[in-house]
């Protein structure tokens, strides 16, 4: 479905990402673990079009990706939730939505996904008028994904989901993410609770100083002594 190989990007001639190689098949939650600078969220800016790649391929469903402009990807079935949630704030939860899905150009398919969206988040349903700056980080949180699925995405990458929520929204949105995978979506998911991530996921691959290090199976990785003692604190 989606395949990267050899993927390098470089931040002002210094690299970010030193030959990035990884999958996403149809149906699957692949995780992108590693800690601060690794080169995680490079490697979601790169797919979605945000960062220039210096070499390597991105193919999508057999189609050559690389070098395509960010509408162009989100076009191609591809969406991101970006780190920080970044909603706009002066905007309400209604339009932040209608802002998701603005590539679509079928007002029936919006008007679906927009109650879908709210089906899956009924603390947003109960407000569509208030502004998303006022927002709890958490309903933030949602609004971010519910904007993203407004695209009509086959990929969803989520980058720090649980980031400055509490333990128990995290729990929350896990199993949110979870469910919209068994709805049809595929999940290229970036996050620092590595052990979240791994108990969530299908498949991970860790990422260290711009390459990958290890891979496979999350339950394998979950037994695996370096992941254990160097991500988990085991």
């Amino acid at each position: 479905m989606l395949d990267l190989k050899d993927v390098r990007v470089s931040y002002d001639n210094v690299p970010a990402l030193r030959g990035v190689s990884l999958t996403v098949e149809s149906g699957e939650i692949v995780a992108l673990i590693g800690a601060n600078g690794a080169g995680k969220s490079t490697t979601l800016r790169a797919i979605q079009g945000m960062v220039k790649i210096k070499n390597g391929e991105i193919t999508w469903q057999g189609q050559r990706l690389t070098g395509a402009p960010p509408h162009q990807v989100v076009r191609h079935g591809i969406a991101h939730c970006p780190e920080g949630r970044q909603v706009f704030p002066d905007m309400t939860i209604a339009e932040n939505l209608n802002m998701g899905g603005m590539v679509l150009g079928d007002a029936k398919r919006r008007q679906e996904l927009t109650d879908y969206v709210y089906q899956r988040f009924p603390r947003l349903a109960e407000r569509p008028r208030q502004m998303a700056g006022s927002l709890s980080g958490g309903e933030q949180q949602m609004l971010a994904i519910g904007r993203a699925l407004m695209a009509d995405p086959k990929l969803l990458m989520l980058d720090e989901p649980s980031m400055g929520l509490a333990p128990i929204l995290v729990e929350s949105i896990f199993e949110m993410i979870r469910t919209i995978n068994q709805e049809g979506i595929s999940i290229l998911l970036v996050e620092q609770n590595a052990y979240m991530a791994l108990e969530h996921s299908t498949r991970a691959y860790v990422i260290e100083s711009g390459k990958i290090g290890a891979s496979g199976l999350s339950s394998d990785l979950l037994n695996d002594e370096y992941v254990r003692e160097a991500y988990l604190g085991i």
